[in-house]
């Protein structure tokens, strides 16, 4: 993570467009002038075409809105280099069947950020040592957009992983009310879905926890 990303905390959104009554570019662009840093687009149900139309869609309205902030914006591929390359983002978040983070590497242009979904202190070691420059640790509370799939860590392995020598992200049930939680235990910022496209107004929820994130922060 570069010195002027640790000045405050990060706040990441997690596209699932499924999750969101706006379209999904206008939901991003909206959070994205509201505060959030990173964009890390995740619509694993598309492939192809399909996938890179949607993420050309959600890259130029993230960046507008940034812009028009004075500010960047960091957009990030879930897993698929491919259409990280295409759609020139700032890089990809590899999850479990992903490539490992050292061939990621080879394959992206060097300034490229590459990070990965860890559930414990030992996958976020193992990340940091094959080359990730972050990793999301999920799930810390019950997930806000999905059904839960295994039970919630909770801020002790948050904690522990934090530990690691690469910034780690607190995901999963992830909003403005314990967000500052996530920052106690050592996380360097939060990854958030439903916390901010559930909402009917996804700037208003947005800005909602970066506020949140910048009085704890």
């Amino acid at each position: 993570m570069r010195a002027s990303e640790r000045a405050r905390p990060l706040l990441c959104l997690v596209t699932d467009r499924h999750a969101t009554p706006t379209p999904l570019e206008e939901a991003v662009a909206a959070a994205v002038a509201a505060g959030v840093d990173w964009v890390q687009i995740r619509e694993r149900d598309l492939a192809g075409g399909a996938l890179l139309a949607v993420t050309d869609r959600v890259v130029k309205a993230a960046r507008r809105a940034a812009e028009a902030r004075g500010r960047k914006v960091c957009i990030l591929m879930n897993r698929r280099i491919d259409v990280a390359l295409a759609a020139e983002t700032d890089g990809v978040h590899l999850g479990f069947d992903a490539l490992a983070p050292e061939t990621a590497r080879g394959l992206l242009p060097a300034a490229a950020r590459v990070g990965v979904s860890a559930h414990d202190a030992q996958e976020v070691q193992a990340a940091a040592d094959a080359g990730a420059g972050y990793a999301h640790l999920a799930p810390i509370f019950a997930p806000l957009s999905k059904p839960a799939t295994r039970p919630p860590l909770g801020l002790a392995a948050l904690a522990a992983a934090c530990g690691a020598v690469i910034p780690v992200l607190a995901q999963g049930g992830i909003d403005a009310s314990n967000a500052a939680q996530a920052l106690a235990a050592g996380a360097a910022g939060v990854a958030v879905t439903g916390a901010i496209l559930g909402s009917d107004d996804p700037g208003a929820a947005a800005a909602a926890l970066r506020a949140a994130l910048d009085a704890a922060g």
